[in-house]
């Protein structure tokens, strides 16, 4: 790397950034422009929005480099001879002008991620750009570049070979770099098999069983990027949802998409998505599993539909059209229901559906006596009071809590609507003990708004999207991924996850069977098991944990060959815990303390007592976080305590997938505190 061609990088860099504030100006000018546009009102509200968030969009990119890497072509191909910077986003001097800088996300910049010695793709030479740590986009902080030469069979004659396993130094510093606040962007380093999965496209559903420090998180957060920037219409039409298991989780990967040009995408947990109500009761384990269990949308569907009968018509509808009256038979009253109820509609469908045939029925009649029939007449007839007392009567109008409250309130509904579904144990677990006066005052636990949103699910479509981001989706119960599904009906889904990490009670062990549940069978499951986030030495610590699971997944392997590992014997956990922070504290990042759930206070204790101030896990880019184990998952830290395995396992029936979680939340080192027997071969 020549001082020359470093100078010039950077004041090529200066330009871009000029370039930049133009741009940001130019967008703010436009919205002025689009507001004051001659349209209808529809158009120019569109015109408006699309302006207004791209303009916003500009005014809040984080403060950055704005490129990571150059791609030189060769004399060859379709980009013959061209060089091209790739960056967050797209940066030009003018619209109709060649770019500065190419989105990371467009066609061209695929060769970045993708060219190799074997396929070169006409790239004659791929560079990197190194920056120094927490860069705000100052172009003195280039502070080097790699130059890998893959054009005319020269590959590897450069500075470095193909990818971090090849010995990349500005690509393996960017991985191994410290993790202090929240979670960072990839795209300087997306890996070929990763870049192959974020570029799917929309009409695409796929399940990525991904190993920890894989990057799942990172591939489905970039693919949502890529969809927003590749389909920008059909996405901002249908929407975009990430879901995730936690706010705090969330709370972690919030700048992710801002940071690469994309704001305005939803966050949400599955507990938030299905919020028909304030949580306000509590189940015991027995009833949440029963509750979360796929049986019960049976169970709900009878208890919904058995409203729905037409035995009370024994007196035909007359309905009054001035001085006559048009009378429909009982019989074709009761066929009506009948047929409608056999095609098995959304609840409010059916409704309408009875409506609308007993208007039509009287309508035949009218046009064979001369009536002239039209829109207001049908209407007068479809809202009389006799049309809807009979509606009313064999379809009656309900609301999801009223369902719900009824069936768990009365023990013969739930016997009638769980036979051949539920066990009698099984029953008595889900039925209130002291039932409510009605559904208004009744105590909704969480698990009662997933089977809310399963009713309502029924009575009418939810709002859906056009592409649903699920992490950690292995902890979904059978009917929580119901509810996801319902709102990806006429979309596409990502399902991220690993087996080995499931720890909820309703833990999927297969993606084929979850994959069922949320509407997408036959989505492709796509393994990732080579780590770039957690070191070898840890990797080979929980595989030793993943041995003691029951799931069929593949373990784990890792390119990182730095790290370390400390597993130490000690006469109180808790007190190893505040000496391995101490020692922690000698090092650059951040510090996680993980401990089972009872033992999160005493650690948090002893470390002031130490002296150590501490923080919970909702307090991101805090030095030292004290957290439950239950906290841990989606997270990571640069070096992790884990305190007292065995008391972890032992908190919860999935303890050993909750330990698996725990161990691989660290970047660079582990520190693993006992004083009691390890429940995993350590040696």
């Amino acid at each position: 790397m020549s001082r020359a061609s470093l100078d010039a990088e950077r004041r090529f860099h200066d330009a871009c950034r000029a370039a930049l504030a133009v741009m940001v100006e130019g967008a703010d000018e436009q919205v002025v422009i689009g507001e004051n546009a001659s349209a209808s009102g529809a158009d120019a509200e569109v015109l408006g929005y699309q302006l207004r968030s791209r303009a916003k969009g500009l005014r809040e990119l984080p403060q950055a480099p704005l490129f990571f890497g150059r791609l030189d072509f060769g004399a060859s191909g379709e980009h013959a001879g061209q060089s091209y910077h790739v960056g967050r986003l797209r940066i030009t001097e003018h619209p109709a002008a060649p770019p500065l800088v190419v989105d990371w996300r467009a066609p061209v910049s695929r060769a970045f991620y993708q060219a190799g010695a074997d396929d070169p793709q006409g790239v004659d030479i791929r560079r990197r750009f190194g920056w120094a740590p927490g860069s705000l986009g100052e172009s003195a902080d280039l502070t080097s570049m790699e130059d890998e030469r893959l054009g005319a069979g020269e590959a590897g004659s450069g500075e470095i070979g193909t990818g971090i396993g090849a010995g990349s130094r500005i690509l393996a510093g960017e991985i191994e770099r410290p993790r202090v606040g929240p979670m960072r962007d990839i795209a300087a380093t997306i890996q070929p098999e990763q870049d192959a999965l974020v570029r799917e496209g929309l009409a695409t559903s796929l399940c990525v069983q991904g190993a920890p420090g894989t990057g799942k998180t990172a591939v489905g957060l970039h693919r949502a990027a890529y969809l927003l920037y590749t389909f920008p219409q059909r996405i901002e039409r249908a929407g975009l949802l990430v879901l995730g298991p936690n706010r705090t989780f969330l709370s972690y990967i919030s700048a992710v998409l801002p940071a690469l040009g994309e704001s305005g995408v939803r966050r949400s947990t599955v507990e938030e998505l299905v919020a028909h109500g304030e949580v306000r009761g509590y189940d015991d384990e027995a009833a949440a599993v029963v509750k979360h269990d796929v049986r019960m949308a049976g169970v709900l569907r009878r208890a919904l539909y058995a409203r729905v009968s037409a035995d009370g018509v024994t007196e035909e509808l007359a309905v009054p059209d001035g001085s006559y009256r048009w009378r429909v038979p009982v019989a074709e009253l009761r066929r009506i229901v009948g047929s409608a109820r056999d095609e098995n509609p959304p609840y409010a469908v059916g409704r309408e559906r009875v409506r609308s045939r007993a208007v039509r029925y009287i309508q035949e009649r009218a046009e064979r006596r001369g009536v002239a029939v039209n829109n207001v007449w049908l209407q007068k007839i479809g809202r009389s009071r006799a049309m809807s007392a009979y509606v009313d009567a064999v379809w009656p109008r309900v609301r999801p809590e009223e369902v719900l409250c009824q069936l768990l309130s009365a023990e013969g509904e739930l016997a009638s609507a769980a036979e051949g579904l539920l066990g009698g144990a099984e029953q008595r677990a889900v039925l209130w003990g002291r039932p409510p006066r009605s559904y208004k005052s009744a105590k909704w636990s969480a698990a009662d708004l997933v089977l809310l949103d399963e009713i309502a699910g029924m009575l009418d479509h939810p709002e859906g999207y056009g592409h649903i981001v699920v992490d950690e989706a292995q902890d979904l119960s059978p009917m929580q991924a119901r509810s996801v599904a319902r709102r990806a009906a006429f979309g596409s889904l990502t399902v991220l996850g690993d087996l080995a990490q499931g720890t909820t009670p309703w833990a999927a062990r297969s993606w084929r069977e979850l994959l069922g549940h949320l509407g997408k069978p036959n989505a492709p499951v796509v393994p990732l098991t080579t780590g770039f986030r957690v070191p070898a030495a840890v990797v080979a610590l929980a595989n030793r944990v993943l041995e003691r699971i029951e799931v069929d997944v593949p373990a784990a392997r890792s390119l990182r060959r730095d790290g370390e590992l400390r597993v130490e014997s000690v006469p109180d956990a808790v007190d190893g815990a505040v000496g391995a922070v101490r020692r922690a504290l000698a090092y650059e990042g951040s510090i996680g303390v993980i401990a089972a759930e009872r033992d999160v206070a005493r650690v948090r204790d002893a470390l002031g007592a130490a002296g150590v101030g501490a923080a919970g896990p909702e307090e991101l880019g805090a030095r030292v976080t004290v957290l439950g184990a239950g906290d841990a998952q989606g997270l990571e830290y640069d070096h992790v305590v884990a305190v007292e395995p065995a008391a972890v396992v032992e908190a919860e029936e999935r303890g050993m997938e909750r330990l698996y979680v725990v161990l691989t939340r660290a970047v660079s080192r582990l520190d693993v505190v006992h004083s009691r027997p390890l429940p995993f071969a350590a040696a």
